[in-house]
């Protein structure tokens, strides 16, 4: 029959880009302020809280500007048996984690070699986005409501 639909087997692609967050570094600049403040409303003496409430909001500014400088990454999963990769470079040991909207990857560049992590938080990973990564990551619960369907 011509009017029935086709289906497509072939596997799903998946190339995104890493940046950072905006979101996460107006976070850390909220908690760094959020420190000082719980500091200054404790009940240290004011010669010593001064010094850890300036300190702690400088360390928030100061997570934030490093979050802010680190390189953006190219991403590309496959969807099949090869391996993914990062900038062209394979991601050997690679493990995607998620948290509600907010994904982790976690690799290695080379067997033995220090871990590397990416996370995309929703300012930086649209829903769509999200959908083709879950899907060309191989997750077995890519859709939403596993337990709704039939075996």
């Amino acid at each position: 029959m011509r009017n029935s639909p086709r289906w497509w087997n072939g596997s799903v692609n998946c190339r995104l880009e890493w940046r950072p967050s905006r979101l996460l570094q107006a976070l850390l600049i909220l908690l760094g302020a959020l420190a000082a403040v719980s500091v200054l409303a404790s009940e240290m003496p004011r010669p010593f809280a001064w010094p850890v409430a300036i300190a702690a909001l400088a360390f928030g500014v100061w997570r934030a500007r490093r979050e802010g400088r680190k390189p953006r990454l190219a991403f590309w999963f496959p969807g099949d048996d090869r391996m993914p990769t990062v900038d062209g470079e394979p991601m050997r040991e690679a493990s995607l984690q998620w948290r509600g909207p907010l994904a982790f990857l976690r690799w290695r560049q080379r067997p033995g070699g220090p871990w590397r992590h990416a996370a995309w938080w929703p300012d930086t990973l649209p829903a769509l986005q999200r959908r083709e990564l879950r899907l060309a990551a191989g997750e077995g619960d890519a859709g939403r409501h596993r337990r709704d369907r039939a075996p």
